[in-house]
């Protein structure tokens, strides 16, 4: 059954996949004749959809909460996600209508016209009963958009000391191969040309499945989509990147040459405590391999700083391996108590004074390394998607995540261009299209 015009607003905190969930929920509620309110809009449901990575997230998502009762206090308020998942009763005192978390989301629209039929609705479940990919899809939207990000995978079974997420998104499960390759197809026919594969525990996608399925078949199996000139891969576990993922990387160039491998720390006594499943000599290996395998690519990472019982002299050894593997964009956080894991109670936790001082020296190490890195690209040529214009000129991402602004009046939206690199600039690159791919 429709209903005719009510309007709907996303406000989405955290991660790629949670933007995923919140384009699959604005889906379910276009397809219910809802319309999708957009900028400051005045809209009669608002669906917050939360983060809890960390201290930080879950007060971000208490605010908005807050602050969307008070601008809107007619409005139906619905709260997905992480922190709606982990702390239902905190998120009920915000004001909320609706509480979903991380199941159950293909019945948010339901939930919402009950709730505006005055019954409030709290459907957050067990998620560790979880064990199937809730198969929520995204229905293309606009004639203008060229990248699309799709999620195949959600939960993790890791359990690291110092990560919530496993208690908020439940344990491993995969999206079907042939759900995937749909979704894309839909896509493609739609426009879009780059495919930027998702989830919280990627690397492991297919395991559960028990047919052979694994991240390297699924990407062979989009790569025969018509029409996508470019897949992208989220963020990997270094002792989850197979041999034949790295083959078809070296192999086919629609496969962009970067990858985000999570290193966390560059300290084997902070792995250890963290409970990461690897160790530097291993690490720097992989990174040496890959090197060799596929010159130039990209490789980004994410690192926590000031990790319980983190010393001055462990820090100073995390700084030695960055300026060793020189990684071309790193993701620094502080530290994050949180309550439920192992690390919340372990001794020796770090001042806040500390953990933000190492953030800046990181990012001033990464800084010098970053620009570097894009500067050896001056007089080279590199692949770019343009994706939207700005004061003039297209820009769009490279195959190795570099920010290019292009130069050429045959540029268009969507079109796939050989750049030839004549800049470094703050953050990214100039250049000139010199040919369309």
């Amino acid at each position: 059954m429709k209903t005719s015009g009510k309007r709907v607003a996303f406000l989405t905190l955290g991660c790629k996949v949670n933007q995923y969930d919140s384009d699959a929920m604005r889906s379910l509620f276009l397809r219910r004749g809802y319309t999708a309110a957009e900028g400051d809009d005045e809209a009669d449901v608002y669906i917050i959809n939360t983060c809890s990575v960390t201290s930080v997230g879950d007060k971000k998502s208490r605010q908005t909460i807050r602050r969307i009762r008070r601008a809107h206090p007619q409005a139906v308020i619905a709260a997905a996600g992480c922190y709606a998942q982990l702390a239902p009763e905190e998120v009920a005192k915000t004001g909320c209508d609706v509480i979903v978390g991380n199941q159950n989301r293909h019945r948010i629209v339901d939930y919402v016209e009950a709730a505006a039929a005055g019954k409030r609705q709290n459907a957050v479940t067990d998620i560790m009963k979880a064990s199937e990919f809730e198969n929520l899809t995204v229905d293309p939207e606009g004639e203008e958009k060229t990248r699309a990000f799709i999620k195949v995978q959600e939960g993790c079974d890791n359990y690291c000391t110092f990560c919530i997420i496993p208690y908020a998104r439940g344990r491993l499960k995969s999206r079907r191969q042939e759900d995937a390759v749909e979704e894309v197809r839909r896509l493609a026919e739609k426009g879009y040309r780059e495919i930027v594969l998702t989830g919280i525990h990627l690397g492991n996608y297919g395991r559960d499945l028990h047919d052979g399925t694994t991240l390297s078949s699924l990407v062979a199996a989009l790569l025969a989509v018509p029409g996508i000139a470019r897949i992208r891969l989220g963020s990997i576990e270094s002792v989850e990147l197979s041999d034949e993922l790295i083959r078809i990387m070296q192999t086919e160039d629609r496969v962009c040459s970067h990858l985000h491998l999570p290193l966390q720390s560059g300290s084997d006594e902070v792995l250890r405590r963290m409970n990461r499943h690897y160790r530097l000599g291993e690490f720097k290996d992989l990174i040496a391999g890959i090197r060799e395998k596929i010159p130039g690519i990209a490789l980004t990472t994410d690192l926590i700083v000031g990790f319980p019982g983190e010393t001055e002299a462990l820090f100073e050894e995390t700084l030695a391996t960055l300026r060793e593997i020189r990684f071309s964009g790193i993701h620094v956080f502080p530290y994050s108590r949180r309550t439920g894991t192992p690390a919340a109670s372990y001794p020796d936790q770090v001042p806040q004074a500390v953990k933000k001082e190492r953030v800046h020296r990181v990012e001033a190490l990464e800084e010098g390394i970053s620009r570097a890195f894009r500067s050896s690209f001056v007089g080279r040529t590199v692949r770019v998607l343009a994706e939207e214009e700005k004061d003039g000129l297209y820009e769009g991402l490279s195959d190795e995540y570099i920010r290019v602004r292009m130069e050429g009046t045959q540029v268009r939206r969507g079109g796939l261009y050989r750049v030839r690199i004549t800049s470094e600039a703050e953050g990214g690159l100039i250049g000139t299209a010199e040919e369309e791919l």
